[in-house]
């Protein structure tokens, strides 16, 4: 068993940047761990995911302005997100799972944590 605990989120003015940070307890985190985002109303979507042997995917939407980035030592994964938008105000989501068939799928991760919200502001 996996706990996932996001931290980091917070108010921030459009243009500017927050750096999300993913912890996992009880065990290392598994093979792929994703960030997912869920504004109200909307569905809950991929944004960025990292394989723990190297390998990162983003959204199209995030994709040049987000960077996922792992520290193995610490058991951690960060998000850094910079000039953000409107558009990105969302409760953010840590996940991880071993057997991940495509990496943008919430279904396929197995354990997530509570979420962390980020609102940004005009």
């Amino acid at each position: 068993q996996v706990q996932v605990v996001e931290s980091g989120g917070g108010l921030v003015q459009a243009g500017g940047s927050l750096r999300l940070s993913c912890a996992a307890s009880g065990r290392t985190f598994s093979t792929y761990v994703g960030w997912f985002r869920q504004a109200p109303g909307k569905e809950r979507e991929f944004v960025a995911a990292v394989i723990w042997s190297g390998g990162s995917y983003y959204a199209d939407s995030v994709k040049g302005r987000f960077t996922i980035s792992r520290d193995n030592g610490n058991n951690r994964v960060y998000l850094q997100m910079n000039s953000l938008k409107l558009e990105d105000t969302a409760v953010y989501y840590c996940a991880t799972g071993s057997l991940v068939i495509s990496y943008y799928r919430y279904e396929d991760y197995d354990y997530w944590g509570q979420g962390t919200q980020v609102n940004v502001s005009s």
